[in-house]
């Protein structure tokens, strides 16, 4: 099976590109010929506003180049990252013409949402589900701007009454059954919304004392720092180690028991998981499935998480760790509290942890089930040309 893969990739880099990496390796690591067309939105500079908006609505260049890739590296399926702005939804139809089917993995709630993030003032907005997203534009949730806003609107309001995303995509991928029920409740086709989550290739951890809270990730608000620094104020003898940056880092500055790492290298994160007693993740929107999640279980961590969205439905709590009630330090404290008091029992927790990796989020599991995924797509696209 020969792969084209699609990524516009992100100003900021983001677990979201490095799940593109991880399964360009994978692909190619079991044989497959694998092409990647990729835009980087550190060109959007060099456009003017009218441009960039246009590009945004449809862009010819990505009719143009991938009509080209596809007559030259003729692949079978092409897997869609993600397409904003610069790739625009343009690359479904330039597919569909030349006859190759796409699947479309869902990172976020773009689709829906203008942020992406569900999240409007520090809480879960579910306002634009299955409207227009015109409340976006008046309240300028797309980076403050209402004009870039009505943009990005406009573009979802053409391409849903063009039927691009419900009749140019053959397969898409959602992380989790709790973000396909979002998907599915805000338009998309439920026959075509298949559960695949994100993996890792990590082999099993060495033995080693552990001890402290570990927090890995973007230090912002939807990551729920403000939630973390009250918790932490509430235990002033607890430890907890933070790899990341962001703008809410100033939150722990101070803080006694808290060491500031600084964004880390992936190699440096695993010898912090393989260390730490127990991953903190007190997220306060949906998160859709985060790397350091899956990370943290193929390390044998337990996981601390807010019981919200897919983070109640990915965290089996008091089996793999613990949840607590979002945005609530008091909760978040007593759980952090009582995970160091027994770490005879947060240690039996992360071996849980790693045998669920093992089973559900291992590199080999999530082969077997894009090729499921990815034959469902061509099949799919053949039984419609006959």
């Amino acid at each position: 099976m020969r792969v084209l893969i699609a990524h516009n990739a992100y100003q900021h880099r983001g677990g979201e590109d490095s799940v593109v990496e991880a399964e360009m390796v994978l692909l190619r690591q079991h044989g497959h010929a694998v092409e990647i067309y990729s835009r980087h939105n550190d060109d959007i500079g060099a456009l003017s506003i009218s441009s960039l908006a246009r590009r945004t609505f449809w862009s010819s260049r990505t009719v143009e180049d991938v009509s080209r890739l596809i007559q030259a590296f003729q692949p079978d399926v092409i897997h869609s990252h993600n397409t904003f702005p610069l790739i625009s939804p343009s690359l479904y139809w330039a597919a569909e013409r030349a006859g190759v089917p796409v699947v479309q993995t869902l990172h976020n709630f773009r689709l829906m949402c203008l942020n992406a993030l569900f999240l409007r003032e520090g809480r879960v907005c579910e306002d634009c589900m299955g409207h227009l997203p015109w409340r976006g534009v008046a309240r300028a949730c797309y980076r403050g701007s209402r004009a870039a806003s009505a943009v990005l609107a406009g573009m979802l309001a053409l391409h849903r009454e063009l039927g691009t995303y419900r009749n140019k995509v053959a397969r898409y991928i959602a992380l989790n059954e709790f973000c396909r029920g979002k998907f599915i409740e805000g338009g998309l086709p439920a026959e075509r919304v298949l559960v695949k989550p994100n993996f890792v290739d990590f082999a099993a951890p060495q033995p080693a004392p552990r001890a402290g809270l570990l927090f890995v990730g973007r230090l912002s608000i939807e990551k729920g720092m403000a939630t973390l620094a009250a918790a932490m104020a509430l235990l002033p003898d607890a430890q907890l180690r933070v790899a990341g940056d962001g703008p809410e880092a100033g939150l722990l500055d101070g803080m006694a028991g808290v060491a500031k790492l600084g964004s880390l290298p992936g190699e440096a994160v695993r010898q912090e998981m393989s260390h730490a007693a127990v991953l903190v993740v007190p997220s306060i929107w949906y998160e859709n499935f985060p790397r350091t999640l899956v990370e943290a279980f193929a390390c044998g961590l337990p996981v601390i998480a807010s019981r919200i969205g897919a983070l109640a439905e990915l965290v089996r709590d008091g089996e793999t760790g613990l949840l607590f009630e979002p945005g609530n330090p008091r909760d978040l404290a007593d759980k952090m509290a009582w995970a160091l008091a027994h770490p005879e029992l947060t240690a039996a927790m992360g071996r849980n942890a790693r045998a669920q990796y093992e089973t559900e989020f291992s590199a080999e599991v999530n082969y077997r089930r894009l090729m499921e995924i990815y034959q469902e797509a061509i099949d799919e696209v053949k039984s419609h040309a006959h």
